[in-house]
């Protein structure tokens, strides 16, 4: 399977076993990518320089609505999934339904944990299982210019 493809979890999991057994580091990251905007490209590249393929966990529209309420996604999965994909510096996209990212990463198995910078790394869902297979995990800065939240309510504020 190419890289920059979007894939089912159960798939994915052996390919990243296998790259892992030829030496090399898988980069795991998940969110909503709601928008997509500079600061999430900024981010995604400097996961992606932290090893050899970068995979990002994508919440699926059901959990996004859960987590950020009925008018969100702004976007849907399909359409957040392909952007993300396309992306040169991320190798593949899987969805996922729950609120947290705690099963994914106890099936995918990453070397290096990546959040961003609102987040604490000791409070990063699934840090125990990469610590315990010896990987890494980090919190990288934010862009601070750019949000979605901020995106929103600027087309709010200029067509309302």
């Amino acid at each position: 399977m190419k890289s920059g493809s979007v894939m089912l979890a159960k798939l994915l999991a052996p390919l990243l076993a296998d790259f892992q057994k030829n030496g090399k580091k898988v980069v795991f990251t998940n969110g909503c990518f709601d928008l997509l905007h500079p600061g999430h490209v900024s981010y995604l590249a400097s996961a992606r320089a932290l090893g050899d393929l970068l995979v990002i966990g994508l919440n699926s529209d059901v959990s996004v609505r859960r987590l950020k309420g009925e008018k969100r996604p702004i976007m849907a999965e399909e359409a957040r999934s392909q952007l993300l994909a396309a992306l040169a510096c991320v190798d593949y996209v899987t969805i996922f339904g729950e609120d947290d990212p705690y099963q994914l990463i106890s099936l995918l198995k990453p070397d290096i944990l990546v959040k961003g910078g609102d987040w604490d790394t000791a409070s990063i869902v699934g840090r125990d299982l990469v610590e315990a297979r010896g990987g890494k995990v980090y919190s990288l800065p934010f862009v601070d210019e750019y949000s979605t939240t901020a995106i929103v309510e600027e087309i709010i504020r200029r067509y309302t």
